[in-house]
């Protein structure tokens, strides 16, 4: 049923949390994690013509330590991974990956904020995603810290 297991990573502590969650399925299944980051265009493309180059080199570093994280940990779980990093729009970019990668399930963390924070926050990743995925998806409330 699960074959091909998308983990969206950002780098960000949270991410290990899903990523266990998603691991445990991937054993279980002898499935494949797919460590997917984006680099996301809009951050670099607003900057100054004179940071642009080093923003993205940056954000590019960034996401390609945060598949190798998940890449490590998959291997250490005994589980097959590969890793992509894309440019793109967060959520367009895990979508369109999901597709192209025929993922047979996806999952992300979410902080589960409530009240004046969800509002401040709508239109998070992983609320799109949710709200536009084919596929079923794993979501994971992240402990705050």
């Amino acid at each position: 049923m699960y074959d091909q297991i998308l983990v969206p990573t950002d780098g960000s502590d949270g991410t290990a949390q899903a990523l266990d969650h998603a691991l445990d399925v991937a054993a279980t299944r002898d499935a494949t994690i797919h460590a997917f980051s984006v680099v996301d265009k809009r951050l670099y493309l607003a900057a100054g013509e004179d940071q642009k180059a080093e923003l993205k080199a940056t954000m590019e570093q960034t996401a390609q330590d945060a598949v190798a994280e998940v890449a490590e940990a998959a291997a250490a779980a005994g589980v097959d991974c590969t890793t992509t990093v894309r440019d793109g729009i967060p959520y367009r970019a895990i979508l369109d990956y999901a597709s192209d990668a025929d993922v047979d399930l996806i999952v992300m963390g979410t902080h589960g904020r409530s009240g004046r924070d969800k509002l401040a926050n709508l239109g998070s990743v992983t609320e799109r995603v949710v709200e536009n995925a084919e596929v079923p998806i794993l979501v994971v409330r992240m402990d705050s810290e």
